[in-house]
């Protein structure tokens, strides 16, 4: 169960004569009974004596030094053994370690590691589980528990106290009462962290099987205001809770089944509450059209969350499309059902807009979803359903005094085509068709 890489990373060190441990993840998995994602190699040779050894060895990192040898689409993260900390190493005003380039023995490094399930090394050279924690006895006891003085151990690096939910929930453990009394108090930290470094952190808790738990476990730490306090106060409401629920749920089965799953899916289910509560307010305040409602309040949420955690490009425009595409969906006459399903983004909207159907319990989304279900199976379209946009509407979204729609004059007056023009069958409907978001703010 070992990877190839790994196997070749510890016995290339230990024939040029360096110690060399598996260590971390791996290894805790493995004793779980759980096939590790990756592997880490621990050693007692320094970075520029591994680099040598690999020809695809590369070396990153600032506060402490790594080589990554890959092996193909296989990366092996190689670490020399850290050293014990001191006084002399630089930190920041909340107790964060800033530099680290400090090298020392495999005890020192074992005891330098977060959690005692995390320190368990395993030696290629008998075969051997190495440990100097707990880590062995906590694995058969079920426990996650910081080595050292927890409270120091989370100033060091806050990641910890997300960690500590993320792993205990993929193990099934419980959180040492001593290692989980200093979360909530503990959560500000998360805000000294790099947002580019928690945008992974949070991908590794909700792109997993255990979304929901994990979810739940931020929420309870007060850790998951920290992270998305746009969001936060939303998930309040039962209706919100449980679409998202719902999203990472729908995400978590794609992944049992081995099927791809997107970030920008991901981090599209989990705004949308803020975005539709958002876009509800413009409509109600500022009389706002859906569509244009949708963009402003997307780009709003968005810039609110990217302040605290990254979201790339790649992402967050994916986003955008999926969200917008949502109140086009309401048109269901043939030419715009056909022109919509030629989006670029038409597979992940109408993936997100099932979601909401599911999970709303609003029988008018069912109702269109269900529609859009059918239109995708070729031929005539089927018969449009008679909704109205105050039926789809999300329960805790509606407003029972928003004003009435606008109808937009065309530009340089019916005047100018003749007398009578205006007057011919039909005029006010062609007026009417252009106020539709699909028509006036049509992204394709």
């Amino acid at each position: 169960m070992i990877s190839s890489g790994t196997l070749k990373t510890l016995y290339t060190l230990k024939d040029a004569g360096y110690e060399a441990y598996m260590v971390g993840g791996g290894v805790r998995d493995l004793l779980a009974g759980i096939e590790p994602k990756d592997f880490d190699v621990a050693t007692n040779a320094h970075p520029e004596q591994v680099k040598p050894l690999f020809r695809s060895c590369r070396l990153v990192g600032r506060r402490f030094v790594i080589c990554h040898v890959r092996f193909g689409e296989e990366i092996v993260e190689t670490t020399t053994f850290r050293g014990a900390i001191t006084d002399l190493h630089k930190r920041d005003e909340t107790g964060r370690i800033l530099s680290d380039n400090v090298y020392g023995t495999l005890e020192e490094d074992a005891i330098r590691r977060d959690f005692t399930v995390n320190a368990l090394y395993y030696d290629i050279r008998d075969y051997s589980i190495v440990d100097f924690t707990t880590g062995v006895e906590d694995m058969k006891s079920g426990v996650i528990r910081l080595i050292g003085d927890p409270e120091l151990r989370y100033r060091e690096d806050p990641v910890r106290m997300l960690r500590a939910i993320r792993i205990a929930n993929k193990l099934h453990f419980r959180i040492d009462e001593a290692t989980a009394a200093p979360i909530a108090r503990l959560a500000p930290l998360l805000r000294e962290i790099p947002a580019a470094r928690l945008f992974d952190e949070v991908l590794k808790l909700l792109l997993s099987k255990e979304a929901e738990d994990n979810l739940y476990g931020m929420r309870v730490y007060g850790l998951f205001r920290q992270l998305f306090p746009v969001l936060d106060p939303h998930l309040a409401r039962p209706d919100a809770l449980k679409f998202v629920n719902a999203a990472l749920r729908s995400t978590a089965q794609r992944m049992q089944a081995g099927l791809p799953v997107s970030p920008a899916f991901l981090y599209a289910s989990l705004l949308w509450p803020a975005v539709e509560a958002r876009a509800a307010q413009l409509r109600t305040e500022q009389g706002c059209e859906p569509f244009p409602a949708i963009q402003q309040a997307g780009e709003e949420v968005i810039a609110r969350t990217i302040a605290c955690v990254a979201i790339p490009k790649r992402f967050s425009l994916p986003m955008r499309d999926i969200w917008d595409l949502q109140p086009r969906f309401e048109q269901t006459a043939s030419t715009r059902a056909r022109r919509l399903m030629t989006h670029p983004k038409f597979r992940a909207a109408y993936d997100f807009l099932l979601v909401r159907g599911e999970s709303s319990g609003n029988p008018a989304l069912a109702e269109l979803a269900a529609w859009w279900t059918e239109a995708q199976k070729g031929g005539d379209l089927p018969q449009p359903p008679d909704l109205s946009s105050e039926d789809l509407l999300v329960e805790g979204t509606a407003s029972e005094t928003a004003p009435p729609r606008k109808r937009r004059r065309r530009r340089g007056g019916r005047n100018r085509r003749g007398p009578g023009a205006g007057d011919a069958a039909g005029g006010d409907e062609d007026a009417e068709a252009d106020d539709s978001p699909a028509t006036a703010s049509d992204p394709s």
